[in-house]
């Protein structure tokens, strides 16, 4: 299959094109990504020269871009991961968010049913779903529960999977969409959480956590998502959504201990601020329809990911380095003298 990937050069992103270069080297990888502050090529440099893979520099929101890029392409499947994603950022700029995650996502999709494209994969989020209560333990978030946002990010993403179902339902469209639960592993951005308490923590900077720090999130090894989705694009039905959870319900605080804790670090780093406006209280995922008719399990525990997690930061210091200090913005005109 010829693969387009949209933010291919994101976190959650990357980790999917090392994936599937790894596990179907058959396969054709063209990671389109803009290059905006997350986008960083320096985590695929080691894939860079593959036969079987190569970059695209665009917008996904350009749709006479998207149009010619697909003309010129002839794409088999489209995984979109292509989104602005950080919270405290869409409350501050929405209009980047609407941009990027929906009209972009219109882009793709009206070049995707022009082109003939088989399967359109749509990579979303729990957010969609609103918040859970703390004192609920028993309620989770399925494919069934109704949309409920709290922030522009979190709508913009929810307008975002209506659209694609939407294209689905008027026009055949073949879709999926997968809502995941918080994401961590190798080459996450620093200014999400787990990588910022650790370069913060390893260069003795305060720890910044809103509120009390007992809001409730599910983590996700990148890896059991990378191969949740690529199970979704080879078996999943036509116009389904699937969530995708880790079971492993974690406190802010409970995470940021256990980071200060194989750092040997004092946890009087942390330091409480001032809570985020319209802070989630609990994430909780129920993954059994994918468990149940694709076969799906995560491998990764919390603690066994999130070690193999900080082994990693600990072991690409000049990767993080470099993003702290600006210079892996400077990667994209040394790869491609431009």
């Amino acid at each position: 299959m010829k693969i387009l990937v949209t933010g291919g050069a994101g976190f959650i992103g990357c980790n999917f094109v090392h994936y599937m270069l790894e596990k179907h080297p058959e396969d054709e990888i063209v990671n389109l990504d803009l290059l905006t502050y997350a986008g960083n090529l320096e985590s695929l440099a080691d894939v860079a020269d593959a036969k079987n893979y190569h970059f695209v520099k665009g917008d996904i929101a350009d749709m006479e871009f998207i149009d010619s890029l697909f003309s010129k392409e002839h794409f088999d499947v489209v995984v979109n991961f292509a989104a602005e994603t950080h919270v405290d950022r869409s409350i501050t700029d929405p209009g980047v968010f609407v941009r990027t995650n929906v009209m972009g996502t219109q882009a793709l999709l009206d070049a995707s049913r022009k082109y003939g494209v088989v399967r359109y994969h749509q990579v979303s989020t729990d957010e969609v779903y609103g918040d859970l209560p703390l004192e609920r333990k028993d309620l989770f978030f399925t494919e069934e529960t109704p949309l409920h946002t709290s922030s522009p990010y979190s709508a913009s993403k929810a307008g975002s999977d209506l659209l694609v179902l939407s294209y689905f339902r008027t026009f055949g469209l073949p879709v999926t969409i997968s809502r995941c639960s918080n994401n961590y592993g190798a080459y996450q951005f620093p200014e999400k959480m787990i990588p910022l308490m650790f370069t913060r923590a390893f260069n003795d900077e305060t720890l910044p956590v809103y509120g009390t720090g007992e809001n409730v999130r599910d983590w996700l090894h990148v890896k059991d998502h990378c191969a949740a989705i690529d199970l979704i694009l080879r078996k999943g039905r036509e116009g389904e959504v699937y969530n995708i959870g880790g079971h492993n319900e974690k406190t802010n605080l409970e995470v940021i201990h256990l980071i200060l804790k194989e750092l040997n670090k004092p946890e009087s780093l942390i330091r409480f601020v001032e809570d985020r406006k319209g802070h989630d209280l609990r994430y909780a995922i129920d993954p059994a329809k994918i468990e149940r008719e694709l076969g799906w399990k995560p491998e990764y525990t919390f603690e066994t990911g999130i070690r193999q997690t900080i082994a990693w930061y600990m072991e690409h210091r000049d990767w993080w380095q470099h993003i702290l200090s600006g210079d892996y913005q400077n990667y994209f005109k040394k790869m491609y003298k431009i």
